[in-house]
């Protein structure tokens, strides 16, 4: 446990408040001195800078009272913070491969530190062995928080660049959805006249039955070829065919009833059962009855988009679901298709080479999501918005495979070791973490597999393999 900050500890002579500190429980005396009389006792008050960018990582920091806060200042983006406070250890450790510190830390309220230089490590190493293994512990913890803040870091990155894709691909169909119930609105309003029309007009029971029956089989028509100049052809027949008749404003009417391929001969089996005081009514309800069918086809179509989109997130996501399960990669790779499908409208084409036959593997739908995406999102940036994207899934062995390849100008060769580093990137400035490659990286290891790519002019591969679930 981190013991409570106390005033005690901040005025404390160093050895005292040394050995109240819990990584030094234990330790004799000596060799307590020892660090101490090694140590620099530095005092802070609030706000004074403790390090900066760029200074050498050549301290081990026991902080005695007070806290210190570190962030990534980096314009436009929103600072990470980290914060370690009275009883814990922070700065260089043994082991320890940092060279430099990238953020800025501050004291937080009056703090007081003790410092010992790192070049008295090997010393410190020997004099006090008890210590060694319990700063290596401190080290792995450190290790396993930054992987595990990297890891949530890139995740909020990708899940931020798809969110603005995902709300213009959500805002279409949804704004489809709003028109469609005003159009069906008002199509209501003039099927409502025209059924007073032909209240007036008094048809008989078998006239109202020929009516409705004609009605359905117009309005069950498939939609009318898209040639336009046939398509104003038949709009102008019908248009001259209800002028004859007396029909008013012809033209609107035309138009709905060209949407379904209705042609005049058509209209002309409907004068044979319907009075010519019925006419202009009739035709105007089945005008509507065929713009009911269509906005029901656009609203029905629209909300299948964004049931669609909503399945994909919650896919994608896994929002319901935790820790390994059985995982069907195709799934994930849909979903992840959907989620981009807004970069990939310029000019993209996907192709989909997939063996439906694999079984299922074992492991996090989320984490291998998120595999895909920086995948996929790294082979759109590298086309630059057009060319081809494969994607291939099959299996290798005990292994299934999934490859993500695209036509763009390839990794030079000169970079291709370097890849899979920690923030490098091939990106400009701001356009780029070099943390999606590593990530993934880190996620295929820890599904216990592996992944490789090949790049060349042209061409350009990532492997992603992954173990298949034993047989029973």
């Amino acid at each position: 446990m981190t013991p409570p900050q106390s005033t005690s500890l901040a005025e404390a002579p160093l050895t005292e408040a040394l050995a109240a500190i819990q990584i030094f429980e234990g330790l004799r005396p000596e060799q307590i001195e020892w660090f101490a009389a090694n140590s620099e006792d530095r005092h802070y008050n609030d706000g004074d800078v403790i390090l900066r960018p760029g200074d050498p990582a050549e301290w081990l920091f026991v902080i005695l009272a007070g806290t210190i806060e570190g962030r990534k200042e980096e314009p436009g983006k929103d600072p990470f913070i980290y914060t370690a406070r009275a009883g814990q250890i922070t700065g260089m450790l043994p082991f320890s491969r940092m060279t430099g510190y990238t953020i800025t830390t501050h004291a937080v309220g009056p703090t007081r530190i003790a410092a010992f230089p790192a070049r008295r490590f090997d010393e410190m190493m020997n004099r006090m062995p008890e210590l060694t293994p319990r700063l290596v512990s401190v080290l792995a913890d450190r290790i396993r928080e930054v992987t595990k803040a990297d890891v949530t870091r890139e995740k909020l990155a990708a899940l931020g660049k798809l969110s603005a894709g995902l709300a213009h691909e959500l805002n279409n169909p949804a704004s489809a959805v709003r028109r469609g119930a005003e159009a069906l609105r008002e199509a209501f309003h003039r099927y409502r006249e025209a059924s007073l029309g032909l209240c007036a007009a008094r048809l008989e029971p078998e006239q109202l039955k020929h009516l409705m029956k004609w009605e359905g089989e117009l309005a069950a028509k498939p939609a009318a070829p898209a040639d336009q100049l046939e398509r104003a052809d038949r709009e102008d027949g019908l248009q001259t065919w209800l002028a004859e008749r007396n029909v008013s404003e012809p033209w609107e009417l035309a138009t709905a009833l060209a949407d379904s391929g209705a042609d005049p001969k058509e209209l002309q089996s409907l004068t044979e059962g319907i009075p010519d005081s019925g006419l202009p009514a009739a035709v105007r309800r089945a005008a509507a009855v065929i713009e009911f069918e269509n906005i029901l086809r656009d609203i029905e179509h629209s909300s299948d988009r964004i049931s669609d989109l909503v399945k994909a997130v919650k896919t994608y996501t896994y929002m319901d679901q935790s820790g390994e399960k059985e995982v069907d990669i195709h799934d994930g790779i849909e979903s992840t298709l959907t989620m981009l499908h807004h970069r990939m409208k310029t000019g993209i084409t996907v192709r989909r080479e997939f063996d439906r036959g694999l079984p299922r593997i074992c492991g996090r739908a989320g984490e291998l999501n998120q595999v895909w995406t920086n995948l996929i999102d790294n082979a759109i940036d590298a086309m630059q918005e057009h060319g081809e994207l494969v994607v291939q899934t099959g299996a290798m062995r005990d292994r299934v495979y999934v490859r993500v390849i695209d036509n763009g100008p390839g990794i030079p060769k000169t970079l291709q070791p370097r890849v899979f580093e920690q923030f490098f990137t091939t990106k400009e400035v701001g356009q780029g973490t070099g943390l999606g490659l590593d990530i993934a990286h880190r996620i295929v290891m820890r599904h216990r597999g592996d992944i490789r790519f090949e790049s060349e002019p042209g061409r350009t591969m990532f492997e992603v393999l992954l173990p298949m679930q034993p047989k029973e």
